[in-house]
């Protein structure tokens, strides 16, 4: 082999590393922003909700007032018109939470309780159903056909 030929097999064996570790890269960063987009995507699924929640109790003047607002809220966000028994549980499990809320609004000291409760929730629903809650409000778009006047 001549020099000439070693130094070209060497730069295509390093040519061929450097283009498995971009691809090796690509993946990773791929993998890592899908991540990011997701915790983005459900920090303010939670926001929305929260803030719409909290906006629905605000103007409760009992407790039974402010969790069936809650609930109400909480049934329209998701889009369920109707209950089944998976939907009750998660409604009675997700009431610890507007229990929080409710109790932060009386006494300031509770606020730090809703957090904690939330997150709670959030776990007992992964571990439960194998998913994330907040993928519940991913609401797919059917497809229309277009339609040219």
């Amino acid at each position: 082999m001549t020099v000439t030929t070693r130094f070209l097999v060497d730069l295509k064996s390093a040519a061929e590393a450097a283009k498995v570790a971009e691809g090796r890269f690509r993946r990773e960063a791929a993998v890592r922003i899908a991540a990011l987009e997701q915790e983005r995507a459900f920090a303010f699924r939670r926001l929305n909700l929260m803030q719409a929640i909290a906006e629905a109790m605000a103007s409760a003047e009992s407790e039974e007032i402010a969790v069936a607002s809650a609930f109400a809220t909480l049934r329209t966000r998701l889009g369920w018109n109707s209950d089944s028994e998976a939907r009750s549980e998660v409604i009675a499990r997700f009431g610890q939470v507007v229990l929080a809320i409710f109790r932060a609004s009386e006494e300031e000291e509770s606020a730090n309780d809703i957090p904690e409760t939330l997150a709670g929730f959030e776990h007992w629903y992964a571990e439960t159903r194998g998913s994330p809650f907040w993928l519940l409000f991913e609401r797919q778009m059917q497809d229309t056909p277009r339609v040219d006047f």
